[in-house]
């Protein structure tokens, strides 16, 4: 990012070369130069601001646009209390594109903050060890997410407002999230602590 004394120094590049053409800070054309260059530094650092605020994880300008565009808040986020905690709803919202896979509900855990495992179960079958568990066929159909028992999210340095807490914890919008998402002919657990 060019700042003011870098588009001053370009705008006097331009200038044809001759005495006429002052570049010394006192002139009256080095100073007409230096209001107009103030102005184009202005123009650049908007222009960064908007590439920042095209990112989920850094918008805060454009975070109500962004809400809007992906239905939030929507019935698993409701209010957010603070700007992280939006933007990483907004983030989780995006990422949720679709998919069964462990891997896919790991990210949307992630993208929403939290850090988790999943357990698939199943139905004993023929050839499982002895002393294994014995589930019927609605096994198949069941799976559990771990996490730990609080996940707590700080307030972050740099990424903290001004009247925001300074921690978040529970797991209402990582259930909601799970649940609305899950394959319909699933049940999902969901397994705190240990």
């Amino acid at each position: 990012m060019a700042g003011v004394t870098d588009y001053t120094s370009q705008l006097q590049a331009l200038l044809p070369p001759g005495a006429a053409w002052s570049r010394e800070p006192d002139a009256a054309l080095t100073k007409l130069l230096t209001a107009l260059a103030d102005e184009f530094a202005r123009a650049d650092q908007r222009a960064t601001d908007l590439r920042d605020e095209a990112d989920p994880y850094n918008t805060v300008e454009m975070l109500p646009d962004w809400e809007r565009v992906a239905g939030l808040p929507d019935s698993c986020v409701g209010a957010m209390d603070t700007i992280y905690a939006r933007q990483l709803a907004l983030a989780g919202k995006l990422a949720a594109v679709g998919g069964q896979s462990r891997a896919y509900f790991v990210g949307l855990a992630a993208a929403l903050g939290y850090e988790i495992t999943i357990t698939e179960f199943s139905a004993r079958r023929h050839g499982d060890l002895y002393g294994d568990l014995y589930g019927g066929t609605d096994w198949n159909f069941v799976w559990q997410v771990n996490a730990p028992a609080t996940t707590i999210i700080n307030r972050l340095y740099g990424r903290s407002y001004m009247g925001e807490p300074y921690r978040t914890w529970g797991y209402e919008q990582l259930e909601c999230a799970i649940e609305a998402l899950k394959p319909a002919h699933t049940q999902v657990n969901f397994s705190y602590g240990g």
